[in-house]
């Protein structure tokens, strides 16, 4: 589990297929202190087990659904992309709870230049539309933003300067992907309100709300 708060912005500097996958090797500096073999990366947004370290550097598998699912599909040196350690119980959580399980690749429309602030627009796959609502939570590329505002198929973010700056939001343009994590408070709600009659027990549904008082 993650915050989306990104701890730094780290680098692909190395790809090697495996059966089914690629391994990536991966610059970092931050996220690298205590951390062990084993332990969770968020990687743009993606869940990653640490199965190696060198100096600076760590190595993680991408395999199958992964990356049918996330713009590591995509992976090639040089590109920066945003890294986070798993969430340590105790700790402040500064974002919201984060998964790392991406539910689909968006499209930036464009980025503008407002005041200090920058203005993200993204296009939102169809199926995930119906979780993103003004106000509420989202990860893009596992940064932890709120939703300014939605239209239709497309959902625009304020991006202040620190996140701006910390973020590899920077080095996106219109036109490029970007992996979503849309809130899964709201999944968990859906599976319960609209699915929980199909379930061994009835679940959650309208006419238990209603018989509730609701």
């Amino acid at each position: 589990m993650f915050t989306g708060i990104i701890e730094e912005i780290g680098f692909i500097d190395g790809i090697y297929p495996i059966p089914d996958g690629k391994r990536l090797k991966i610059g970092a500096a931050n996220v690298l202190e205590n951390t062990i073999v084993n332990d969770s990366i968020s990687v743009d947004g993606v869940c990653l087990t640490v199965i190696s370290l060198d100096n600076n550097f760590f190595y993680a598998d991408a395999v199958g659904e992964t990356l049918e699912k996330t713009t590591l599909s995509n992976a090639r040196t040089g590109v920066r992309v945003n890294l986070e350690r798993a969430l340590q119980i105790g700790a402040r959580l500064g974002g919201h709870f984060v998964a790392g399980h991406i539910n689909g690749v968006g499209i930036v429309n464009y980025i503008s230049k407002r005041g200090d602030n920058y203005y993200l627009d993204v296009r939102i796959p169809g199926k995930l539309s119906k979780y993103v609502i003004a106000e509420g939570s989202i990860a893009l590329n596992g940064i932890s933003l709120t939703v300014a505002e939605t239209s239709g198929d497309r959902a625009g973010f304020s991006i202040i300067p620190h996140t701006w700056t910390k973020t590899n939001l920077k080095f996106l343009k219109s036109g490029d992907k970007i992996n979503i994590e849309t809130d899964l408070i709201a999944r968990h709600i859906e599976k319960l309100l609209f699915y929980g009659t199909n379930s061994p027990t009835g679940g959650l549904n309208v006419e238990k709300l209603k018989e509730m008082g609701y």
